[in-house]
């Protein structure tokens, strides 16, 4: 079969700056999947791996007349590089990247390492930090324990404290999805810290390695979510989005999401690995060992090279490469199919539903029943738009 080309330039560069952490997370897809290559990696990503990306992601910006690209700092903990080495190396992209392209810097962490001297080098840079919290200490210890199994809570707690005292650098807080913990006590609880943003995702899984279920056929995800929803907007006193449940109505209006979980549109993020290896999707690992390897690095290929390589071009072929029962699906403009790991087989390759196929039918309905009782039919809006 031919597809048509609709390659999409790179505009977000996600830099693995430490490839180890200091909890043990039992959902990671870095330490804890099917992947182990980043225990082999570099503990941290050295100045010549950060000089190289950063020529690299020049070269890509004046290439596709970029005027903003994002550089993610990642890990693993990306504060266990160590100011000083962060400094070096946000010094080093603020040289590096052309004068007409705007750096926007941002930077996930599990909160509990930061501190004011951190903090300090944020503002300097306009580092935007997000803060990874499951929801109350009971909900987050079931799975973010610290390697000697004991509670990161109040870590965590203390350092989004921290970083509220400087609202302007608070990028919002990312919560994994577990159906024993109530939706409605996680969301609040989030809330109270007034994130701008609450980014709930849910946990990587296959088919070959579903997701825990207690029914599987009830869609219990979907119902959890939708509770979420229901919550969000009984109290509009909150002014924080959730970005799955925004990227629903935007997508069911024709307006592009802002994440590469839901909608058709091509995937722009590249991930550089602390060793300078250029990788595709980092949550593939997950998924099987290898399957998000390129065998390409910043020192030896571009990223116009890495656009063209078959494990990316396949992320580029939107509604061509989903499963048959996708592609004729009425909801597929918003749910894309589902996110590329969790469509995986060993038998048919990502040519499945999203094993949460049920699921994001059930919160895609609920969202828009909810429009359409408020007088707003999220089909006419996209087809206004369109």
């Amino acid at each position: 079969m031919t597809w048509p080309e609709v390659l999409a330039p790179f505009r977000t560069f996600i830099l693995k700056v430490a490839n180890r952490c200091n909890i043990d997370c039992d959902y990671c897809f870095v330490f804890n999947s099917k992947d182990q290559a980043a225990r082999r990696l570099p503990a941290r990503m050295g100045l010549d791996v950060v000089r190289a990306a950063v020529r690299r992601i020049g070269e890509h910006a004046a290439a596709h007349d970029l005027r903003t690209v994002h550089v993610v700092l990642h890990g693993g903990e990306p504060l266990l590089l160590g100011v000083r080495q962060m400094a070096d190396l946000l010094g080093s992209v603020r040289e590096g990247v052309p004068s007409g392209t705007q750096v926007r810097y941002e930077l996930q962490t599990n909160g509990t390492l930061l501190s004011d001297a951190w903090l300090d080098l944020f503002e300097r840079y306009e580092v935007a930090v997000g803060v990874s919290l499951d929801g109350p200490p009971r909900a987050n210890d079931q799975h973010r324990l610290s390697h000697a199994g004991r509670s990161s809570a109040a870590s965590a707690v203390r350092g989004i404290e921290l970083l509220r005292s400087r609202p302007q650098l608070f990028a919002g807080l990312l919560a994994v999805v577990d159906l024993a913990n109530d939706p409605a006590e996680v969301h609040d609880y989030l809330a109270a810290f007034a994130p701008p943003v609450i980014d709930f995702g849910l946990p990587h899984a296959t088919h070959d390695d579903p997701p825990h279920r207690g029914d599987p056929s009830v869609p219990e995800y979907g119902l959890w979510m939708s509770k979420v929803y229901d919550t969000w907007l009984a109290q509009p006193e909150h002014r924080h989005s959730v970005r799955m449940l925004e990227d629903i109505v935007a997508l069911s209006s024709g307006v592009r999401g802002s994440v590469e979980t839901l909608g058709l549109a091509p995937p722009t993020s590249v991930v550089i690995e602390s060793d300078g290896s250029i990788e595709g999707v980092d949550t593939l690992r997950s998924v099987q060992e290898g399957a998000s390897w390129l065998g390409l690095d910043v020192f030896q290929h571009s990223f116009d090279e890495a656009m063209l390589h078959p494990k990316l071009r396949n992320r580029q072929h939107g509604l061509h490469a989903l499963a048959g029962k996708c592609r004729n699906c009425p909801f597929v403009n918003v749910c894309g199919g589902g996110y590329l790991p969790h469509r995986f087989s060993a038998a048919d390759g990502y040519r499945n539903p999203s094993v949460y196929c049920a699921d994001l039918e059930y919160l895609i309905r609920h969202v828009q029943g909810s429009l359409r009782q408020h007088g707003w039919d999220p089909y006419a809006q996209a087809t206004s738009s369109s």
